[in-house]
This record gives structure tokens, C-alpha cells and sequence, in this order.
């Protein structure tokens, strides 16, 4: 019997945002079952609250941002996603007194361990997975991203970066994502970023809080920071995070295969709107009784 999963008491930590530089107070509250993730922004009057949703993902540039009915934004909210998705938590308000989350070490590991010190606990009501039963695509150009049918939650992903580093590591990686999985070799990798980007971002008021502190910054030929990469393949296994935390946005947990080349944000997205678009490519269904072994994994009992 799988079960819906929350927080057991508020927790709260502060960070600096990615895009302004300014520090940024984040507060997890446990939230009733059948809520599902809302983000709060309680900078704003009245509060304003955007619902995990792929129709609420207005701008894919740079992060998935939230863009509700009255024009307010939350941005940089993938990386928070992942943590939530990996620990299979159904249900959790994230308050945030900005307008983007903060950027932390660039990684999904700080929320992972803000989430355990609040401890997880079971929730009465059982847990509800979106199970894909016919594949979805979507393509843009030379990139595409498609959902298969899977039992359980798998990631195919590639990347291609002209880049001397990138070029050198490896750029695919095929995955069974459970929570010990994402742990062990997802977790910890940082979004990364073009010292001649970082350059234009910052002319543009962009990017203010980046750092090495936060991410992998690259020359022309060579990583930059002086402790050098986290993963030899970190760059591959950070767009699996983006895309966790991207997918986790439909606000309930997917059985499918993720398989992608070159897909970012936006295309991520795009295939989860066109999933709900699509209703005769996907249904509904819990685990009582009977729930085969491979879905504990994706929803362990212990955090």
C-alpha cells in the first residue's frame, strides 16, 4: 500500500537568488492530503499562490518560472521540484518571501536534507501516479522529448554541447529513478553556465546571485571552479534533476520513461502539457493491497 506522504513539522532556511542576488527565506509547511504542492509568495498582499501545474509554466528561459492569473512570477523552482519528487512528498506549501526560490549550492542535495530534518511521515489517503499507457513527442527542431509506457519512473537523456569538457564526459545516461538513485547519483548536480553568458546576464540584471558557490562556470576550454566537478558526468545528471523537477510539475508522480535529446525547460514543458492534452495517453491508478515491489522503490516507505 503506497500512500500519500508530507512533511512532519515547518521547517525554514535562507539562500540567495539566482537572478537578483538578494536573500531569500524559504519555509516548507506540512499541508492536509489531496493537496498537492503549492508555492506561496508571502512578500506579496494578499499572498499569491501558484499550484504545481504545467499550465501555470509561463517562462522557460534560464528556469521553469510559475506565472499565476494575476501576472506574478516565481522562478527557479526545478531544483526544489527534484528534491520534492525524489522523496516522494505528495504534499507541502513552499513559501518564499521572493520572487524566485533560492539557488542553494545550484544542486537539489540542501532541500533533500531541509526535507528530512523535517521528517516525512505517511498520510492516510493513498498515493495517486499518472501511468502513461501510449507514448507522447514533442519536437522543436533537432530536440525532442518523448513519454513512453513504463513500470516505474525512467529517464533516457542525452545532451550535445560543443564544449572541449562537455564534449569529453559522458553526455548520455539512461536511469531508473528511485529515491536512492536520485540520492546517490543525481542529487548533488549543480547547474552549470558559459562564463560569456554569465558576462551578457549581468549586463541585463540577470544572474546577480550566480557564483561558484552555485554552479559549474566554464571558460571557452576548461571548468573554472577550483574544486572542479562534483560528477565526471555532472553535466548530463543535472539536466536529469531539471527534467525530475520539471515533470514533478504535473503535481503527481508519473509511471513512464522520460526519454530526451537535448531538451531543457521549455521542452520538458512542453511535453507534459501536451500529456494532459492528450487524456486517452494516460489514466489514473493507486497501489492498495497489491502494489507490485518496483513501486515501493519509487515511493519508499523511509526517507
Amino acid at each position: 500500500m503506497i500512500k500519500q506522504r508530507t512533511i512532519k513539522s515547518p521547517v525554514t532556511s535562507t539562500g540567495i537568488g539566482l537572478h537578483k542576488g538578494e536573500k531569500v527565506t524559504l519555509t516548507l509547511r506540512p499541508a492536509p492530503e489531496n493537496t498537492g504542492i503549492i508555492f506561496r509568495r508571502v512578500d506579496l498582499t494578499p499572498v499569491a499562490e501558484f499550484p504545481a501545474s504545467p499550465e501555470l509554466v509561463g517562462d522557460t528561459q534560464m528556469c521553469t518560472c510559475l506565472i499565476n492569473d494575476q501576472g506574478q512570477r516565481l522562478s527557479t523552482t526545478e531544483h526544489l521540484m527534484a528534491a520534492v519528487a525524489s522523496l516522494a512528498i505528495d504534499n507541502l506549501i513552499i513559501e518564499v518571501d521572493a520572487a524566485e526560490i533560492p539557488i542553494m549550492d545550484g544542486s537539489s542535495l540542501p532541500f533533500i536534507y531541509l526535507m528530512q530534518q523535517a521528517e516525512i511521515v505517511e498520510q492516510s489517503s493513498l498515493r495517486r501516479y499518472i501511468k502513461i499507457t501510449k507514448p507522447v513527442r514533442v519536437e522543436i527542431g533537432d530536440k525532442w522529448a518523448e513519454l513512453r509506457p513504463y513500470d516505474g519512473f525512467k529517464i533516457d537523456f542525452e545532451i550535445e554541447f560543443e564544449h572541449p569538457i562537455i564534449s569529453q564526459s559522458k553526455q548520455r545516461i539512461s536511469l531508473d529513478v528511485t529515491a536512492d538513485s536520485f540520492m546517490k547519483q543525481i542529487s548533488r548536480a549543480r547547474t552549470f553556465g558559459f562564463m560569456r553568458d554569465i558576462e551578457y546576464l549581468r549586463a541585463n540584471n540577470l544572474a546577480l546571485g550566480g557564483s561558484m558557490d552555485n554552479a559549474i562556470v566554464l571558460d571557452e576550454y576548461r571548468v573554472l571552479n577550483p574544486d572542479g566537478l562534483r560528477y565526471d558526468d555532472e553535466f548530463v545528471k543535472h539536466k536529469i534533476l531539471d527534467a525530475v523537477g520539471d515533470l514533478y510539475m504535473a503535481g503527481t508522480p508519473l509511471l513512464a520513461e522520460f526519454v530526451a535529446f537535448k531538451s531543457g525547460h521549455d521542452l520538458n514543458n512542453k511535453v507534459l502539457v501536451e500529456l494532459m492534452k492528450q487524456q486517452d495517453c494516460w489514466e489514473y491508478v493507486t497501489f492498495g493491497e497489491e502494489a507490485p515491489e518496483w513501486a515501493g522503490e519509487i515511493a519508499p516507505a523511509h526517507a
